[in-house]
């Protein structure tokens, strides 16, 4: 069971005197706090209920911060959840603080070529750069996820290679690279 909860953390004030508004995640008894950047003063926060008062100057905007964020780290448990991958709260705080940013194929196989045309490595930048204008041929884009390029996949990729002619080494070369 994985709880998460809005608290206005009293225990460490800050420099002007405003209370740092934290979500708390728990699970397996286990805590761990994100920092939302906002602040606010002690007297318009209502810590029976773990949400601003009434009164508070910012009331609005800092309900729907908040929303959005347990909304997201919500999202998160729930797609883990959903792939049956297990997770722990800091891996959890840290998927939703640092999100990871998915790079398509194509976009890999011209960052290697690059890297490589810097390093002088022209050899094996060439055995790169056809086995990319090999895939580009056979897909017509490379615009795609890792997690296409499943097991079947990589068998038409190989049929496709032996249609065109290609021998033993040139397949093994185009699937070590």
């Amino acid at each position: 069971m994985t709880t998460v909860d809005v608290i206005c953390y009293k225990y460490k004030p800050l420099k002007n005197g405003e209370l740092p508004i934290k979500i708390r995640i728990c699970k397996d008894r286990k805590t761990r706090y994100i920092n939302l950047g906002v602040s606010t003063q002690a007297e318009d926060w209502d810590f029976e209920k773990n949400r601003p008062k009434p009164s508070c100057p910012n009331k609005e905007v800092l309900e729907k911060l908040i929303y959005n964020k347990i909304s997201e780290i919500k999202r998160k448990i729930v797609e883990l959840k959903s792939e049956n991958k297990d997770f722990s709260v800091a891996t959890l705080v840290e998927n939703v603080s640092n999100p990871t940013k998915f790079i398509t194929v194509g976009e890999l196989f011209k960052q290697h070529i690059h890297c490589l045309e810097e390093g002088k490595r022209t050899g094996y930048r060439l055995s790169i750069q056809q086995t990319y204008n090999s895939l580009l041929k056979f897909n017509r884009h490379l615009d795609i996820p890792f997690s296409e390029m499943d097991c079947n996949w990589l068998r038409r990729y190989e049929t496709w290679l032996r249609k065109q002619g290609k021998s033993e080494n040139t397949i093994g070369i185009r699937f070590r690279n």
